[in-house]
């Protein structure tokens, strides 16, 4: 278990009051604690338990957390295959929606949410790289969630936005992130829209020269990927300008960066492969493979 709290430690150190993951057991890199991830979004710490552990275990995580003054709140979620997912508070006052800072930017999250707090903290150094790339440009981001790629691209000085979702929930809390980092409404669109029921509303305001592709790996009814992803990278040459660039992620572990090196081959041979981008430190993988992919092509022809 010191490991863990050794991990913690330096994370926090690391992070101060920006969001960040203080300890990450699913990249086994940390033998006997691949169920373990903890989460960090100043002061509420979550701890994430991906397969049944013990009363005994869990309360000695707990007491060694509890050490550090950082840790205001603590919440644990219980989420094993098979058992519905259970929160509990174990100590501390958590907010059922709260803002955390990530490179200077504010974004709504919520801590006690079972599946996804609202910001996908594996995906920082995609943000960051948009902010560096983002000048003047016109920006397409797809699969926007709650418009995190969008705050980045207008912090970066973006000219403007488009964000495309089908869960108009979700681009709601993508308006309030806006908000709170000041920017104006009209520097950024948004359309509730289910993509492959039509591209033309998504096409008017191209071309863009920047395209981020940033789908769910497996849900059903909206995204497979395996079949979908295809049907998203051969609209590409309509929606990308000469010169412009794809940010394509894809976050199965059970498929490595030939998945997407092979489509974007295959659909669009005018894109060349400029470099995958490297994961956080607070998410280390023992096969990088299995970790997030961020992939960098250019259009060229």
């Amino acid at each position: 278990m010191q490991i863990v709290f050794d991990c913690v430690a330096q994370q926090l150190a690391n992070a101060g009051h920006e969001t960040r993951r203080l300890f990450h057991g699913r990249g086994h890199c940390f033998e006997g604690f691949e169920h373990l991830v903890i989460d960090w979004f100043s002061p509420v710490a979550v701890v994430r338990l991906y397969s049944v552990v013990d009363d005994s275990w869990l309360d000695s995580l707990c007491a060694g957390l509890k050490q550090f003054s950082q840790i205001e709140a603590l919440v644990v979620q219980q989420r094993s295959r098979g058992r519905e997912a259970v929160n509990q508070v174990i100590w501390g006052d958590v907010a059922d929606m709260q803002v955390a800072t990530e490179l200077g930017l504010y974004y709504q999250v919520q801590p006690q949410k079972n599946q996804n707090s609202g910001l996908f903290l594996d995906m920082r150094m995609g943000r960051q790289w948009l902010r560096d790339n983002a000048a003047g440009q016109r920006v397409l981001n797809l699969f926007a969630y709650t418009g995190s790629f969008s705050v980045a691209a207008l912090a970066g000085g973006a000219e403007h936005v488009v964000n495309v979702d089908m869960a108009k929930n979700m681009l709601a809390i993508g308006r309030e992130n806006h908000r709170l980092n000041d920017f104006e409404k009209g520097q950024a669109s948004w359309l509730g829209h289910d993509i492959f029921n039509s591209w033309k509303r998504i096409r008017q305001p191209g071309p863009y020269g920047i395209v981020v592709i940033d789908p769910p790996s497996f849900q059903p009814g909206s995204f497979i990927a395996e079949k979908d992803y295809r049907k998203v990278v051969r609209r590409l040459p309509d929606l990308v300008a000469e010169g412009g660039r794809v940010l394509a992620c894809h976050n199965d572990p059970a498929v490595g960066t030939d998945f997407i090196l092979a489509l974007m081959q295959q659909e669009c041979p005018g894109f060349r492969f400029e470099a995958r981008l490297a994961n956080p430190d607070d998410f280390p993988e023992h096969e990088p493979e299995k970790g997030l992919k961020v992939m960098l092509f250019k259009r060229e022809l």
